[in-house]
């Protein structure tokens, strides 16, 4: 599928299994800051919207604009943080050089890269927004 001219229809009736978006109140700052710390590439970036890949995943952000009447907007909050208890895992991302980059790329280091018991190696980037980014990897 070519994510730069899929029509919103079409790319709409593709999607399966579990899906992700994300609400920001600004999808190029997200973007650019998830494209350089995370690797991930964006399509049909625009002030209200992007496609974001990660290896073979797809997952979309919406401004909140594109939100007016949804009953999700009502509910969020007006002042940051938005992602509290989620959890966004990245299992393909070096942690140590997601946190080297994390705070000059605007996100807050919650946790340092860390030998966890589960088997992981891995850290906690909090971005503007409020939501948890977790890169790891094997130990």
């Amino acid at each position: 599928m070519d994510y730069e001219t899929v029509s919103a229809g079409a790319f709409g009736a593709s999607l399966r299994g579990i899906g992700l978006n994300l609400l920001t109140r600004d999808v190029r700052r997200m973007v650019t800051q998830l494209c350089t710390v995370f690797g991930m590439t964006a399509h049909r970036l625009s002030d209200d919207f992007a496609i974001l890949r990660y290896g073979d995943q797809v997952f979309q952000v919406h401004s909140d604009a594109t939100y007016a009447s949804n009953p999700l907007l009502g509910l969020l909050p007006e002042l940051p943080p938005r992602g509290a208890g989620l959890e966004i895992r990245l299992y393909d991302t070096d942690p140590d050089r997601a946190a080297e980059m994390a705070e000059e790329n605007g996100f807050t280091v919650l946790q340092p890269p860390t030998d966890k018991p589960h088997g992981l190696r891995e850290c906690y980037l909090l971005c503007a927004d409020g939501y948890a980014w977790v890169p790891s990897r094997p130990l």
